[in-house]
C-alpha cells in the first residue's frame, strides 16, 4: 500500500498537463511493478475517458482497485491528488500574505476577461468541431444532424417550461441516445 501512494504520489507530482499526462507514468509503473498490462492501461484509458472526472483520478482508482481493492483505491487516489492539495496550501498561503496588495488585485482582475475568454474559445473549439465537417463540400460543410441536436436542446432547456427544470444528466443521456441511434 505504501508503494502504491508513492508511485501515485510521483505520477501526481510530475504528471503536468491533465489526465493524459499521467500515461507515460502509468506505463512505466505497468513495466516495474507489473500491477497490471499495457492492454489493460488502454482499457483504463477507455474506462476513464467514458465516466464523469478527471481522467487521472479515474485511472488511479482503478489501478488502486485491481491491485488492492477498495483501499488500494483510496490509497492510489490519494497518492495522485496530495501533491496538487499541497502546491496548493502553499500557494494560497503566500497569496493570503499579498491579497491586500493593490498590484496583486489588480492582476487578478485583469485575468477575468483572459480567462473568460480563455473558456470562450474553448467552447467555441467545441462547437465547431462537432458542427462543422471542413473536410466537406458545399452544404455538407454542417453537421445537420449534430445542429439539429444542438437546436432542439436548446429549446428544450431555455424555452419549454416542463424540460426547462430537468437535471442536465438527462440532457446528455437523451443526447448520448440519439447519438447512438442516429449514428453520429
Amino acid at each position: 500500500m505504501i508503494q502504491l501512494f508513492i508511485e501515485f504520489f510521483k505520477t501526481g507530482l510530475f504528471a503536468v498537463g491533465g489526465g493524459l499526462a499521467t500515461l507515460p507514468f502509468l506505463q512505466d509503473m505497468a513495466v516495474r511493478t507489473g500491477w497490471f498490462t499495457t492492454a489493460q492501461l488502454a482499457d483504463m484509458v477507455a474506462v476513464s475517458e467514458s465516466t464523469p472526472g478527471p481522467i487521472g483520478v479515474n485511472m488511479a482508482t482503478y489501478v488502486g482497485f485491481t491491485v488492492a481493492g477498495v483501499p488500494g483505491a483510496l490509497v492510489a487516489t490519494l497518492g495522485l491528488i496530495a501533491p496538487s492539495i499541497i502546491v496548493i496550501l502553499i500557494i494560497a498561503a503566500f497569496l493570503q500574505a499579498f491579497r491586500d496588495n493593490r498590484f496583486v488585485n489588480a492582476a487578478f482582475y485583469g485575468l477575468r476577461p483572459a480567462s473568460t475568454a480563455m473558456v470562450a474559445a474553448a467552447g467555441l473549439g467545441v462547437a465547431a468541431l462537432t458542427l462543422v465537417d471542413t473536410a466537406a463540400k458545399g452544404l455538407a460543410i454542417v453537421n445537420w444532424k449534430a445542429l439539429a441536436l444542438a437546436a432542439v436542446i436548446l429549446v428544450l432547456t431555455r424555452w419549454v417550461k416542463v424540460t426547462k427544470k430537468w437535471h442536465p444528466i438527462i440532457f446528455l443521456l437523451a443526447s448520448a441516445v440519439v447519438g447512438v441511434v442516429f449514428a453520429f
